[in-house]
């Protein structure tokens, strides 16, 4: 008698830590959403590429996405590269600033200032030259604030992908 009630203690045990486990936590709930918020901005202003590029992301990789500043290029210029799907993170994050700003809070960045991209090793130069003028690399912002609808992730869209030197010759990423 002891011995199946403690192998139903035990089975009962399994079960509900199994259950606990695969509900999802408040973190990944929230995060989930503001995904799907700032994708649905983003399709909201024609740019399906890289809202295409964060689903993709999202199902491939642990990779949590929330506080973020997307730099989001325009369709025609995601067309004329070609991204390894093994190099699809890099690539996203290297569009990115693990900050949520604002096109207000950009353009109080000084011509100059260096940010880290949300990739190792690769750094956003800011070229300031105002509300019509405002470069992050070799892109220019086109349409600022696209993500209005998720709390942690912004975006602003580019007329071209970031430049980072040779680090996109023969496609690579």
């Amino acid at each position: 008698m002891g011995i199946i009630m403690s192998t139903n203690l035990v089975l009962v045990s399994l079960l509900f830590f199994s259950v606990i486990s695969a509900v999802p936590t408040m973190s990944q709930t929230l995060n989930h959403t503001n995904l799907l918020a700032a994708v649905g901005d983003m399709r909201a202003q024609s740019f399906y590429g890289f809202a295409i590029l964060l689903q993709m992301l999202n199902a491939t990789t642990q990779l949590t996405l929330r506080d973020i500043t997307f730099f989001i290029p325009l369709d025609p210029q995601l067309s004329n590269i070609s991204i390894p799907t093994d190099h699809l993170e890099s690539f996203v994050l290297s569009h990115s600033i693990v900050m949520p700003l604002q096109f207000s809070d950009l353009i109080r960045f000084p011509t100059g200032s260096i940010v880290p991209s949300g990739y190792r090793n690769r750094m956003i130069r800011i070229h300031n030259h105002g509300r019509g003028h405002f470069l992050v690399n070799n892109a220019a912002v086109t349409i600022p604030n696209v993500c209005s609808s998720s709390g942690g992730i912004k975006c602003h869209g580019i007329d071209k992908v970031i430049d980072y030197g040779n680090a996109y010759d023969n496609h690579n990423v």
